[in-house]
């Protein structure tokens, strides 16, 4: 088994490797805006550095669809009370393709291609942690860290191996719509647990919520449960991050996308594939087929967002795709179901149904004579359970038809929801 994982995790390697050609165009337009951004900074007078960040900086990059690197401003202390995106965004002016991408603190985008861009984030420059005004300050305690901890190189490739497993089964990212493992905090777990298949049994086997101190910041682990804001401890893993005890470096991953990614792991250990490292797209057109066959209802639905493309717009369309699962299942059992998000402003989604036999609708108290009358009149099939009136209510509409009739209905909760457009496809 050990030879045949050894062998996987070589082909995996391989092909995870950036091209020398995507490197070396990174590489050359990182030094161009480097060079643009000091000649800038130093006409403004603003007393500012420059540092690359993410997984660039660290050295543990895997092969993308879409490469962005991440470039940081780092203002001195004497611009904590000023506006530093706008600032940034006074330097950065007629750049070409530049695009604003807001946030807590607004930063910038220049894209060089469809598949290519360099993220410019403004950060303060802090000495303590505790002085950081945003989670982007404590990015470049985090470089630092991990490049002053991991030199080895086999390490850095173990790193990227995990974060290859992660993306593929969807569990890669800290964003809200996704709540998953931030490529930080992968690289804190791997660098704790040696080896990509140490990192792999470990979550596997956790049953409990699992606490994490890689510089042993507390004495006990109490001490962490006590010492840390509720907030930060619902994580079912606690990451003490290294550079600063007061935060937890996994407080974005979800119980939900955490018990998605140890079954990824569980059947990794048992059957080792080399396809467990490629991202999984559902096969729509299989689905519908086995739909038929099942005599149970299959559609597909595109849904689209106003909102700003990443973050906000995934957060906002995984919302409502979990609020129409909710509807749905009113009236319909959901044998499956599956989202689908672009990373722009819309998300294909689908549903496998089977119409329920009958709604329960509850009623008025048996005691409350006038709607109870009124409730009889309007429901032919009624029994009383606790001293309260039910209704049983035939079930005869397709899901489709469900579907068009709500959209009509709830034109204005679509709205609120930021929902732009939902089609049936």
């Amino acid at each position: 088994m050990k030879k045949r994982v050894d062998l996987i995790l070589k082909k995996v390697l391989e092909k995870i490797e950036p091209s020398k050609k995507d490197l070396e165009i990174i590489n050359n337009s990182l030094k161009n805006v480097i060079k643009e951004l000091k000649k800038r900074i130093k006409k403004s007078k603003i007393k500012a550095e420059i540092f690359i960040g993410g997984s660039f900086a660290k050295k543990t990059v895997i092969k993308k669809d879409k490469y962005d690197v991440d470039v940081f401003l780092r203002f001195d202390k004497k611009y904590k009370k000023e506006n530093i995106s706008k600032i940034t965004k006074k330097i950065l002016n007629k750049m070409k393709n530049l695009s604003i991408i807001h946030g807590s603190r607004d930063y910038f985008k220049i894209s060089f291609s469809p598949d290519f861009s360099i993220e410019v984030i403004p950060v303060i420059k802090v000495n303590n942690p505790k002085e950081a005004e945003n989670i982007t300050d404590l990015s470049y305690s985090h470089v630092n860290y991990i490049k002053k901890k991991i030199k080895n190189k086999k390490i850095l490739d173990e790193i990227r191996i995990a974060k290859a497993f992660c993306y593929a089964n969807k569990c890669y990212g800290a964003e809200s719509y996704i709540h998953g493992f931030s490529g930080y905090s992968l690289e804190l777990l791997v660098y704790y647990y040696k080896n990509f298949m140490n990192f792999v049994k470990a979550m596997a086997n956790l049953k409990n919520k699992e606490i994490i101190d890689i510089e042993k910041h507390f004495k006990k682990k109490k001490n962490i449960l006590m010492d840390l804001n509720e907030s930060k401890l619902l994580s079912p893993i606690i990451l003490i991050d290294p550079t600063y005890k007061q935060r937890n470096a996994l407080a974005a991953l979800s119980l939900e996308t955490f018990r998605g990614f140890q079954k990824a792991c569980k059947k990794f250990l048992k059957n080792p594939s080399i396809k467990d490292f490629e991202l999984k797209k559902e096969n729509l057109e299989k689905i519908k087929k086995d739909s038929k066959k099942r005599k149970l209802e299959f559609i597909i639905i595109k849904i689209k967002t106003n909102k700003q493309k990443g973050d906000v717009a995934g957060s906002k369309l995984l919302k409502f795709y979990k609020y129409l699962e909710k509807e749905i299942e009113e009236f319909f059992v959901i044998k499956k179901k599956g989202f689908e998000y672009n990373q722009e402003q819309s998300a294909e989604i689908f549903f496998v149904a089977k119409k329920r036999n009958e709604k329960i609708i509850p009623g008025p108290k048996i005691e409350d004579k006038k709607n109870l009358k009124s409730f009889k009149k309007k429901h032919k099939k009624t029994f009383v359970k606790n001293k309260k009136i039910y209704a049983k209510e035939k079930i005869t509409f397709r899901l489709k038809d469900f579907l068009k009739k709500w959209m009509k209905k709830n034109k204005k909760r679509l709205k609120e929801m930021y929902i732009s457009q939902l089609k049936i496809v």
